[in-house]
This record gives structure tokens, C-alpha cells and sequence, in this order.
């Protein structure tokens, strides 16, 4: 994901340092890690075409680069069953041969797609309804067993679908829903001199941002539903962004929760008050150091 430039400044910079002028990164061996068949660097309102030149395939460097692929899926096949060993290659060949463009023939990065039969639910009336289903068959009688959740997971393309299965199943489980609202605020600066207008950055006109960097303004919750950290917050204790917790309690200023994911499973663990700022630069405005976002490192 990461700019050619940073990868063309540190090259620059180590042939400064080493005194290696014609060598690239200064005859230092550097390894990358990424994987060309996820996302490319991001670039602001760019087109395609600007995407693709920020891509490190397409700095001066990539002709000294070696490649080496990875040819066998170890998250497939770690723990799988020897009797489903033949259906997880597959499975995994067609992965491959997605992302290297070889489904649905020739095309210049645009074609469809034909899914598998085995990976659809077919002639449903709601469709969301079914894939929770199929994701959390038989939920009310699992849903307080933290194991249920392990291994489970729904893979949405957007944050609107993110919130409609999020939605759908909470009303699902029982127990009481317990609401968290954001605080948020405007640093105030000399920038603003006398132009500034109350009325345009007002706490419901802040809340209503979905702003990069942020989630959104309310988070509800039950006892005993799965979340997943969204920050770094305690790498040591294994609270790290993608760790996977099951909330035990909730309270006004803090959560209590049980880790189900990583290294420290089985952990019990305490979620506080957080303040957030946005990363998007385009805002016009800075938010104020103590702006919060109450546990909403939590989706």
C-alpha cells in the first residue's frame, strides 16, 4: 500500500549514507511484504491511472526487485480436516486464480465474475437473513459461547453493508441495547479570526461526519456480542487493531470484555474512554485534542 516515493527516498537516502551511489538502497538487501492481488496505494480523489503509478511497479526500482510468490495457502489448510483437504485446494487454487485475473477471462482490469455454486445462496427472499444464518447457524442457542464466535466472520465490501449485518443481528440477540454517543468539538484557532459560525459546526452537524480516521457518531451494543478493535491500543495485553473480543458487561464510561482472537485468549480486558482525531486532512477545521469517541475503537 505504500508510495513509491517512500520506497525512492529511502533508496536515495541509503546511497547518500553508504556512499553506494550505483547500487540500489545502497547494496543493502531489503525485503518488502505485500501482496499486488489486495489494495494498491491509495491516492486522493486519483484515477486509476494514478493509482497504478504509485504503485512500486511502477518506480525506477522495480527492475532490481526479485519476486518470490508464495504457492501454498497455510490459513486454508492449517487445521483443516483431512476429509475436506481436496476442497480446500480448490478453493484456494481459485483465490489464486482470482487475484492473478485469471477468472472470467481476458480483460484490462474490469470483467465479470462467475461464483462458484457452492459459495452462493441461492433463491433466497432475504438474502442477508440467509448468510447470517449460514455464518451463525442456530445464534440464540451459541451466541454466550466464545468459541461459536472464533472462527466466524462475515467479509462486507462496504461500511454501509458492515452496518446493515451489524444491525440485523443485534436485534437478533436478546438482552437490553446500551447506546454510545461520540463527543465531539472544534479546536478553535487563529484561522478562524472573526468568520467563525456556531451554527455551522454544531455537535449535531459534527456527529453526522463520517470523517477517515473516525466511526461513526453512535455505537450500540449487547452483553455477549462479538466486536472487533479498530486501534492499537495495548500490543503487550494483545489488544491490537483486528483483535476480536465478546463483550461480558457494559457500563457508562467503560466495557468490559473477553478476548477470543490472537495470543491472549480467554483474557478478560477493560475498553475506556478513548479520544480520537480525524487523519483526513481535506477537513477544514482541526477537532480539539479531548474530542471523543467513546469506545469506538469497537465495531
Amino acid at each position: 500500500m505504500t508510495n513509491k516515493h517512500a520506497f525512492e527516498a529511502l533508496d536515495k537516502t541509503l546511497r547518500d549514507i553508504l556512499g553506494c551511489r550505483n547500487q540500489p538502497f545502497g547494496g543493502k538487501v531489503i525485503v518488502f511484504g505485500g501482496d499486488f492481488r489486495q489494495i494498491l496505494p491509495v491516492v486522493q480523489h486519483g484515477t486509476r491511472q494514478d493509482v497504478v503509478n504509485a504503485s512500486i511497479s511502477s518506480s525506477y526500482l522495480w527492475p532490481t526487485i526479485k519476486v518470490l510468490r508464495l504457492t501454498k495457502n497455510m490459513r486454508l489448510t492449517i487445521g483443516c480436516d483431512s476429509s475436506n483437504i481436496e476442497q480446500t485446494r480448490l478453493f484456494a487454487k481459485w483465490l489464486l486464480d482470482l487475484g492473478e485475473g485469471k477468472v472470467g477471462g481476458p480483460n484490462d482490469g474490469e470483467t465479470e465474475i462467475e461464483i462458484p455454486d457452492d459459495l452462493l445462496i441461492k433463491d433466497s427472499l432475504d438474502p442477508l437473513s440467509d448468510l447470517i444464518e449460514f455464518v451463525y447457524p442456530d445464534i440464540l442457542s451459541n451466541y454466550k459461547n466464545k468459541e461459536f464466535f472464533e472462527q466466524r466472520a462475515v467479509l462486507a465490501p462496504t461500511n454501509e453493508v458492515v452496518e446493515q449485518i451489524n444491525n440485523r443481528l443485534l436485534e437478533m440477540l436478546p438482552g437490553s441495547e446500551y447506546e454510545y454517543l461520540s463527543s465531539d468539538s472544534v479546536c478553535l484557532d487563529e484561522s478562524f479570526g472573526d468568520s467563525f459560525d456556531e451554527r455551522l459546526y454544531a455537535p449535531d452537524i459534527l456527529n453526522g461526519l463520517n470523517i477517515s480516521g473516525l466511526p461513526k457518531h453512535k455505537l450500540v451494543l449487547k452483553v455477549g456480542v462479538p466486536v472487533m478493535l479498530l486501534r492499537n491500543i495495548n500490543q503487550k495485553d494483545g489488544l491490537c487493531n483486528g483483535t476480536r473480543l465478546q463483550i461480558t458487561s457494559l457500563g457508562e464510561r467503560v466495557t468490559k470484555a473477553q478476548i477470543i482472537s490472537g495470543t491472549n485468549i480467554n483474557d478478560m480486558v477493560f475498553i475506556l474512554i478513548i479520544a480520537l482525531t480525524p487523519t483526513d486532512k481535506s477537513i477544514p477545521f482541526n477537532f480539539n485534542e479531548d474530542n471523543i469517541r467513546f469506545l469506538y475503537v469497537l465495531q
